[in-house]
């Protein structure tokens, strides 16, 4: 059956959708407004930078040990705990705004908190999709169909962020990313449970973690597909941080004028997840990301140089298509490639090449930008992106057979 939502028949996972869109949304809304806040009150580039590095940098050092822990304890307890700590912490950061009281240092504080409860939450997540599906068949378009959830959150709560910060403050939308979680927290009380069948392993957590770094490594395509989702993420997604003092400095426009940016990359985003929902397998996907790379790459660059602001919604949507195009078939291929008893650790080497990445090339991005300028700062990212595009177009049909012969196998087993 190759309907584009077929994962959502089966009860748990719909449940799981619903209450993730609702946090997602809310993650969203509050990210926007985090970030506004902080240029409102620095006017630095730089410390949007560092807000970022502080909220994504936990990825990358708690990321590989949390998928170590995703293949040994029980995925949904784990999964509530670290919802209810993201529910706080959104709820601290309302009461700081509202008493007109948050200083920089407080956002950068609850960034990095709420970037070592995402950096355990996400190796989890991708490992426990499996646990809600009743079909191993359906995993594909599992992925798909959350991603396509995540890409609609970022479509509306960036421009729902942005009428609540104009109408409002940003202390609202941290209120409303806080009411969103009791709706998460909700539908994983109503997901039927499965007894738990992993135990602590006698062995240490190194050997754990050295074994799905060995496991990745010597897989070629999952080498070669996690070095460009790093490289993608370091030069290219830093753009997101960096859009306030863009809008700044190339509209003089406000934050409805970012809302409408970050939606339009959201908006290409969506139409992404949309098409890779409907296809039936992987297949052809190394090509997909090949030109999905090269894509999102010219279109930054060309964002960077436009000041007519229609074409730069445009050249915004082509940029999150391409990016979530890449970043969400590479996903799709792991998760089909990876043995179930190493699934949250190769999971958690997706996520620290995707986000924990992300945070140092933030960081540079954002000193970068402080000293050439931001338009100078995301050509630069969108060109080596591109170059990664065009480095991976050269080897895709050994990749592409490599892949199908990995699938081939688990298929059987």
């Amino acid at each position: 059956m190759n309907h584009p939502f077929r994962a959502l028949r089966h009860r748990d996972f719909a449940l799981f959708v619903f209450g993730q869109g609702a946090g997602i949304l809310g993650y969203w809304i509050q990210q926007i407004a985090v970030h506004w806040l902080m240029y409102r009150l620095t006017g630095s580039a730089l410390l949007l930078g560092i807000t970022v590095f502080a909220s994504q940098i936990p990825v990358l050092v708690l990321g590989p040990i949390a998928g170590a822990m995703a293949d040994r304890v029980d995925r949904h307890r784990a999964f509530v705990i670290v919802q209810t700590l993201q529910l706080l912490q959104a709820f601290v950061m309302a009461g700081l705004a509202f008493f007109q009281i948050i200083e920089p240092w407080h956002m950068i504080a609850l960034a990095m908190f709420l970037g070592a409860t995402v950096a355990i939450e996400l190796p989890i997540r991708h490992a426990y999709l499996p646990d809600l599906l009743g079909s191993r068949e359906d995993l594909p378009n599992a992925v798909a169909v959350t991603s396509l959830i995540g890409s609609a959150g970022r479509l509306v709560g960036p421009s729902v962020a942005g009428i609540v910060i104009a109408v409002f403050s940003e202390a609202a939308c941290f209120l409303i990313n806080g009411l969103s979680y009791f709706i998460v927290l909700a539908t994983l009380a109503a997901i039927r449970r499965k007894p738990s069948t992993r135990h602590a392993a006698p062995r240490p957590m190194w050997a754990d973690l050295r074994e799905g770094a060995l496991y990745a490594w010597h897989s070629r395509p999952m080498r070669a597909l996690l070095l460009v989702l790093a490289v993608v993420s370091f030069m290219a997604t830093p753009y997101q941080p960096l859009m306030p003092a863009f809008v700044r400095e190339a509209y003089a426009g406000g934050p409805q004028t970012l809302g409408f940016l970050v939606a339009a990359a959201g908006l290409g985003a969506l139409c992404g997840t949309g098409y890779l929902s409907v296809r039936a397998t992987t297949r052809g996907f190394i090509p997909l990301i090949a030109i999905s790379t090269l894509c999102a790459g010219l279109a930054l660059v060309a964002f960077s140089v436009t000041r007519w602001y229609p074409l730069s919604l445009l050249l915004m949507a082509i940029t999150g298509f391409g990016l979530l195009a890449t970043t969400v078939s590479i996903s799709m291929i792991l998760q089909t490639m990876v043995e179930d008893r190493m699934r949250g650790r190769v999971m958690s080497l997706y996520t620290a090449a995707f986000l924990g990445v992300a945070p140092l090339g933030g960081f540079v991005a954002g000193a970068a930008a402080d000293h050439i300028g931001t338009p100078s700062t995301l050509a630069l990212g969108g060109t080596c992106c591109a170059l990664a595009g065009l480095a991976l177009g050269r080897v895709r049909k050994r990749l592409a057979a490599a892949v199908t012969y990995v699938q081939a196998n688990n298929s059987k087993a």
